[in-house]
């Protein structure tokens, strides 16, 4: 059993299979898929979740990804579960970060090692 579940939420099928490559190479984690509120909250309440990836724009909607992360963070039994973006864009990691996650990452940075170092952090492995 992995030691680890990361929650990631509203990305497209291509990218959800990417970020699960990432993740389940560089470390020991298990990978759930929601799309949108009412799935998320659910796995939230059925699952330790050890980090949420909560895209910037969901994909099956394009509703706002900021929403969710307001509902986790203003939820007692989720506020403390780490939480990051997936946007390449700097300025929305930044809002991100203003309400209460940690900086994430954009797709095109899976590769990079300070990626694999701020998930390393994030999951509390050092």
């Amino acid at each position: 059993m992995p030691s680890k579940i990361v929650l990631s939420v509203g990305q497209c099928r291509p990218d959800n299979a990417a970020i699960t490559h990432f993740l389940t190479s560089n470390f020991d984690v298990e990978v759930l898929a929601t799309d949108l509120v009412d799935d998320s909250l659910t796995a939230l309440q059925k699952n330790s979740v050890d980090l949420i990836l909560i895209n910037r724009k969901l994909d099956t909607d394009y509703s706002d990804g900021m929403e969710i992360m307001k509902q986790i963070r203003s939820n007692p039994q989720t506020e403390q579960i780490p939480v990051m973006l997936i946007s390449n864009f700097p300025e929305s990691q930044e809002q991100a970060v203003a309400a209460g996650a940690t900086y994430g990452f954009g797709k095109a940075e899976l590769s990079s090692p300070e990626t694999v170092q701020r998930v390393r952090d994030a999951l509390g492995l050092d």
